[in-house]
């Protein structure tokens, strides 16, 4: 698996985005995942000269619906082998015929780009279900694979090793984050998910990519050099 970091993590780094990519290759991370695409020729010529790879660029669903055409061209601009939609509301999983839906739309919008469209889970999409819970009707019922979240996952009460399994094959990226025992982000090992189980799975179910993601780091610069130092052993 190769490493990457979500750029979310360090949107309140107030520097250019060269500058930015330069501080996360010197850290000895692969590559980056964007949250959103920016200007894509700029950020192309960055990712050149640092060399980094890209794991996949979040796209709001609004801009994949309003203008995919757009999209599309901006991520083969970007060479980004994934695009990422990194959020639905809670109305989306509400229901067994609201999952229904949310499997339709998810299929109608990948079939718009000539490259796979993956969807992130947060905690709400882990409504009791039947036996299961409306994730799990997702999973049987989309065509689409899915970026996984593990933190977000194991704060919704869920077993993110057991997912990953049954994920196996459609889970090309995996968000590796911690959580608190309150279900709140915190530095990879200082929280309560089992993440050398989670990076064990992720590889037996074929990720190719471990995104580091810490939604409310206290520094991004110190972040930066946490995130691959957590994620470096458990790769090993």
């Amino acid at each position: 698996m190769q490493t990457a970091i979500q750029l979310w993590t360090l949107r309140e780094l107030r520097e250019p985005l060269s500058d930015v990519l330069d501080r996360i290759s010197v850290a000895g991370y692969d590559g980056v995942e964007f949250a959103g695409i920016g200007d894509p020729g700029a950020s192309r010529r960055a990712l050149d000269e640092t060399g980094l790879d890209i794991a996949g660029v979040h796209v709001q669903l609004d801009d994949l619906q309003s203008d995919p055409r757009t999209v599309g061209n901006q991520a083969r601009t970007l060479d980004a082998p994934y695009i990422v939609l990194p959020y639905l509301d809670d109305d989306h999983f509400a229901s067994e015929s609201a999952v229904e839906s949310t499997a339709t739309l998810l299929g109608m919008l990948a079939a718009d780009f000539d490259r796979p469209l993956l969807y992130h889970n947060h905690d709400h999409e882990f409504v009791p279900l039947g036996d299961g819970t409306t994730f799990d009707a997702l999973v049987d019922q989309t065509t689409i694979d899915f970026e996984f979240d593990a933190g977000w996952a194991h704060a919704a009460g869920q077993d993110p090793v057991a997912l990953l399994r049954r994920l196996d094959g459609c889970v090309p990226v995996v968000h590796l984050k911690d959580m608190t025992a309150d279900g709140e982000p915190t530095a990879l090992g200082d929280g309560v998910v089992p993440l050398q189980a989670v990076v064990d799975a992720a590889r037996e179910a074929g990720t190719e990519w471990l995104v580091f993601e810490h939604d409310n780091p206290t520094d991004p610069v110190d972040a930066i050099r946490a995130g691959i130092d957590g994620m470096r052993p458990l790769l090993e």
